[in-house]
């Protein structure tokens, strides 16, 4: 995937547990590792807002385009 989430950079950056972040932002931690562990096919711009707020960062910050590399 193109698309990889940061997140956990900027909870450790923020000294933030996935407990703590779960609890501020209103997801299940279950939902917060699938995000945290690249594994989410889809973030909601409502959840994305509130990780944002909880973290005071940029969308950038958490997420990063990286193009792949073309095999042919």
């Amino acid at each position: 995937m193109a698309i990889v989430v940061n997140l956990d950079v900027m909870m450790a950056k923020r000294k933030m547990s996935v407990t703590e972040l779960a609890n501020k932002v209103d997801i299940t931690m279950a939902n917060l590792s699938i995000l945290k562990n690249n594994k989410a096919k889809a973030v909601r711009f409502t959840t994305l807002d509130a990780i944002c707020r909880a973290l005071d960062c940029q969308p950038g910050d958490i997420l990063e385009y990286v193009k792949e590399e073309d095999d042919g």
